[in-house]
């Protein structure tokens, strides 16, 4: 379509596909995968989507919901069998889900700017299990009483991954592979370490000024992604996605309806559903997920009366904020 051509980045590298009612609306990949023996990025390419994870684990756990083996008002101290230190163990599922706990966040992006700063002491080689992160939050306060307010939190996913765990006695990446990606065909979607990656991984890159070059992030982020994000994922199989959550394959009716609506957040701050972005498009609301990290920054959102999907994806970290508010402007 020649008018988002004109319309979009030029200077944009990554993925973009915007669907209308069923069709290709628009689709361009640029850059490269790997920089330095320049493999282009194609629509196969497994991107990471850092945060984007959320809206899978919120998944996982309101199919546990909707089975009977969880409740939103469980609270976290019945259901994992630890020492919670400061954290309250009233906190509840609900609260978890709406980033209103107020547990320590181990990445509290109010105070840190760049996440690559958790692994100065930490190297960040050792994250490979949700519970690899405990050091870096169990021995902190709360950050305000449970239920108080809104606030994103990296942490309370974290949680959700390792509740999934308990009640499902599986890794939370078999647990979502099995009951989120494998309904919905997402035959590419998985959490892969950085020192493991199968084929068609893209490395992420950070521009460094020292140089005038790019390195890799493989220092920058967990060595494999957790509750809070880190999944590699295909521009088809996030559509696979949003087209099984909607279509019912995922979870009932009722419950797809109760996580893409408000819950928590404001105007100001963003409104929250459950592992979702809500974004007021006056007489109805627009659902989206996203990610940023090093060298990462994803965003998908779906337009239910248009009938729109949008994908966006940069494994050199481009604005895909900045692309996704040119789209609205120009097909809302």
């Amino acid at each position: 379509m020649l008018e988002l051509e004109n319309v979009l980045q030029q200077e944009f590298r990554g993925a973009e596909v915007i669907i209308r009612e069923g069709e290709i609306l628009f689709e361009r990949m640029t850059g490269f995968a790997d920089l330095a023996n320049r493999i282009p990025n194609t629509l196969q390419t497994r991107f990471a989507s850092a945060s984007a994870g959320k809206a899978f684990v919120a998944v996982g756990i309101l199919q546990l919901i909707e089975q009977g083996k969880l409740r939103f008002e469980d609270r976290l101290g019945d259901l994992l069998d630890m020492d919670l230190r400061r954290i309250d163990p009233l906190v509840t599922v609900e609260q978890l889900l709406t980033h209103t706990s107020g547990v320590p966040d181990y990445f509290d992006e109010s105070v840190m700017e760049e996440y690559e700063e958790l692994w100065k002491d930490f190297p960040n080689y050792r994250i490979r299990h949700n519970a690899d992160l405990l050091p870096l939050f169990i021995h902190k306060e709360m950050m305000y009483p449970r239920g108080a307010r809104f606030q994103y939190n990296n942490t309370g996913y974290v949680l959700l991954a390792m509740i999934l765990e308990k009640i499902t006695g599986m890794e939370f990446d078999a647990c979502l592979r099995q009951n989120v990606f494998e309904p919905c065909k997402m035959g590419d979607t998985g959490y892969y370490e950085l020192d493991r990656l199968p084929g068609g991984c893209a490395a992420n890159y950070i521009y460094d000024p020292g140089t005038d070059g790019y390195r890799t992030n493989i220092y920058s982020v967990d060595a494999k992604g957790t509750g809070a994000g880190g999944a590699f994922v295909t521009v088809p199989d996030i559509l696979y996605f949003w087209r099984g959550l909607t279509g019912g394959k995922l979870l009932s009716r009722d419950m797809v309806f109760r996580m893409l609506q408000r819950h928590s957040g404001d105007a100001q701050e963003g409104y929250y559903g459950y592992g979702v972005w809500i974004m007021d498009g006056g007489e109805f609301d627009i659902p989206y997920f996203q990610g940023c990290d090093p060298g990462v920054s994803f965003i998908t959102e779906f337009h239910p009366r248009k009938d729109i999907l949008t994908v966006l994806v940069s494994n050199y970290g481009d604005n895909v904020w900045e692309e996704m508010r040119r789209i609205r402007e120009k097909l809302y």
